[in-house]
């Protein structure tokens, strides 16, 4: 089974809360290829074994996802000291090469109770969720795209993914809290999903200043220009392992600084 069978497999299986549930990090960047607004290259997108699920604090999600999750065949793994602890639910390497999927939530308020524990999880439909800062952004104004037959879907299947504003807003926004090897893939990523909707940098706009920008706190969007300025104001040394990260193109790091720095200037002004 390759990767793209096992995410079909993992969409079907949550069929039952695709209203509920938005599909995130870097399966999201996959699927826009899938939009009907992408201007699709011939380079192949990044990809990665983990699918990134994510619902709303206050989602109400009726029956139990763990227990469909297992009868397609996921199997539970629960990782962390956190209680209750994250749970993944993997493909058996002879299945799909490691494939999992896990769950987010937004961490909203206080990450911390008042005894001092932290707040990390969130249990639901017998899965348990990451909270993350920053994430209802992903969650706002999300957008559809239908899995092709040929990603080995038994029927065509709707699924919601970030709208890309929101997507590359949070990116900036999360850039100094993530890995030191995670800091370089997401500035690609921000590259290749501007890249891919070159053409539509004016509706993006309006996304920004209509549905994105008016769902933040102010402080969110000076802390994102910020970044902004600071990741593609000037050529780093992050910027050129990002460029150095495809191994079916040769990347400029200046190009792609400018080019990242004058389409966010744009959508983002």
């Amino acid at each position: 089974m390759n990767d793209r069978a096992a995410f079909a497999r993992l969409v079907e299986t949550l069929s039952p809360w695709a209203p509920q549930l938005v599909f995130v990090g870097g399966w999201a960047h996959r699927l826009y290829r899938l939009h009907p607004k992408a201007d699709v290259p011939v380079y192949q997108p990044l990809t990665t074994l983990d699918a990134d699920v994510a619902f709303g604090a206050r989602d109400i999600l009726e029956g139990s996802i763990k227990t469909r999750l297992q009868e397609a065949g996921f199997e539970e793994q629960l990782t962390g000291n956190h209680q209750p602890p994250v749970s993944q639910y993997t493909l058996g390497e002879d299945e799909a090469g490691g494939f999992y999927a896990e769950f987010l939530t937004p961490l909203i308020g206080r990450d911390v109770t008042k005894d001092g524990k932290r707040i990390a999880t969130l249990e639901k439909a017998g899965i348990t969720a990451q909270r993350l800062r920053y994430l209802e952004l992903l969650l706002q104004t999300p957008w559809s795209v239908t899995l092709p037959s040929d990603w080995s879907a038994t029927s065509p299947s709707n699924l919601r993914i970030p709208n890309p504003v929101s997507f590359i807003v949070q990116k900036l926004l999360i850039h100094d809290d993530r890995p030191g090897n995670k800091k370089a893939q997401d500035l690609l990523y921000i590259h290749d999903t501007l890249e891919l909707f070159a053409p539509e940098l004016e509706h993006l706009t309006v996304l920004w200043h209509d549905e994105v920008r008016p769902s933040m706190h102010e402080k969110w969007v000076q802390r994102a220009l910020q970044a902004k300025d600071a990741l593609f104001g000037a050529l780093n040394d992050r910027i050129r392992d990002a460029a150095a990260i495809p191994l079916d193109r040769d990347l400029d790091p200046e190009r792609m600084r400018a080019m990242c720095d004058a389409a966010l200037d744009e959508v983002l002004k």
